[in-house]
């Protein structure tokens, strides 16, 4: 436990290696503390797993109280392990809020997060409270959010996707027509999907097209 605190990214590593392969319920909080304070990616994959590897009903209100924190990395790491334990019983703290963080990491792991633990029959609503982010961010944040879309399905990502593709704000235009087209045709690419947009609104927007 005290080694998780080291300066030493690999002994902190190996830490949270130990405490995941005999899991003790002692450890959870101090893990997801460290969680939310962690710098090095592969030490934060490292206690994810970590938190996986215990009971969800122990890790589950840690992890949604740090959801409430006021740091980024916290929030975001917190969602982000949410998802690798899938338990619905999450699914309540996944709130609007976070699906439009002012963090673009947090932003997009709720989004992970939110496909991951919606209830069947939630996924039209949840696709409306995606679709009011897309234009948003650079080329990742927005194929981060176009993968969530995606993952619900035609059925629930569809009706939401068709107002915006009428946009008056060219960015979510775009991204919405090239959603819609990766919903239709995932083989097509993000980058081919935005340039086609584009050209189909060009052609839209000149007098008399269709």
């Amino acid at each position: 436990m005290r080694a998780l605190d080291d300066a030493r990214p690999s002994v902190r590593l190996r830490a949270a290696l130990a405490i995941g392969s005999a899991p003790d319920p002692r450890s959870v909080g101090k893990l997801v503390e460290r969680c939310g304070v962690e710098p090095d990616f592969s030490v934060r994959e490292m206690l994810t797993w970590a938190l996986t590897r215990h009971e969800p009903s122990l890790t589950l209100p840690p992890l949604v109280a740090e959801l409430r924190s006021e740091g980024a990395r916290a929030r975001s790491q917190a969602l982000h392990t949410l998802s690798k334990i899938g338990d619905g019983r999450a699914w309540p703290a996944i709130t609007g809020a976070l699906l439009s963080d002012a963090d673009e990491e947090v932003a997009r792991s709720a989004w992970r997060a939110a496909v991951v633990l919606v209830p069947e029959g939630e996924e039209p609503r949840l696709a409306v409270a995606l679709a009011a982010q897309l234009g948003r961010g650079g080329r990742e944040t927005q194929l981060s959010l176009s993968r969530a879309l995606i993952a619900l399905g035609e059925g629930a990502a569809g009706p939401a996707l068709s107002p915006a593709t009428a946009d008056p704000d060219p960015r979510v235009r775009h991204h919405a027509m090239a959603t819609r087209r990766l919903l239709r045709d995932p083989e097509s690419g993000f980058e081919y999907a935005i340039e086609e947009a584009k050209r189909v609104a060009a052609m839209r927007d000149q007098p008399g097209g269709a």
